[in-house]
C-alpha cells in the first residue's frame, strides 16, 4: 500500500479556499490530476493496480475512543495531528523494491511553484499484512 499524506491547509489550499497558504488555481489542480490519473493509468496497463482511494478533509472526521472507560467521539479536524493520511493505492507487483520504485515516481506530482508545504515531500510504502496467495 502507498500511503500520500496531507493536512487540513492543503485540502483547503487545493480546494481554492483563501488561507494561510496561496489557493492552488484550477490549472494546477488540473495538473496535478493529470498526472495522478496518467500515473494510475500504467499501473492498471502494467497489471500491478489493485485500488485506489482519496480520501474527505480531515475536518469531516470523527475519532472514536474510549476515556476512562467511557465511549468517546470527536469531530475533527484535530490541533494536535497536522498530517492525515490522504489517500492510497494499493498495487501488487514482483517486489518490495518495485513498489517502491511506484511510489517513488509521485515525487514528480506537480504542484504550484509558490505551494507552501508543513514537511519535506513523502509517502509510506507498507506491505499488507495476511494478505493470502492467489490459488493456482
Amino acid at each position: 500500500m502507498i500511503m500520500l499524506y496531507g493536512s487540513q491547509r492543503d485540502y483547503d489550499a487545493l480546494s481554492g479556499r483563501p488561507g494561510e497558504r496561496p489557493a492552488w488555481t484550477a490549472e494546477d489542480v488540473a495538473a496535478m490530476h493529470a498526472f495522478m490519473e496518467a500515473w494510475n493509468n500504467e499501473l492498471v496497463e502494467s497489471g500491478e493496480f489493485v485500488d485506489a482511494r482519496g480520501l474527505a478533509a480531515p475536518v469531516h472526521t470523527r475519532r472514536v475512543g474510549l476515556r476512562e472507560g467511557v465511549l468517546v467521539v470527536t469531530d475533527g479536524p484535530y490541533a494536535e495531528t497536522e498530517e492525515v493520511l490522504a489517500g492510497y493505492t494499493i498495487v501488487e507487483c514482483e517486489s518490495f523494491d518495485r513498489a517502491t520504485e511506484i511510489a517513488a515516481r509521485l515525487a514528480k506530482t506537480p504542484h504550484p511553484e509558490n505551494a507552501v508545504l508543513d514537511h519535506e515531500w513523502y509517502v509510506d510504502v507498507r506491505p499488507l499484512d495476511g494478505r493470502e496467495e492467489p490459488q493456482e
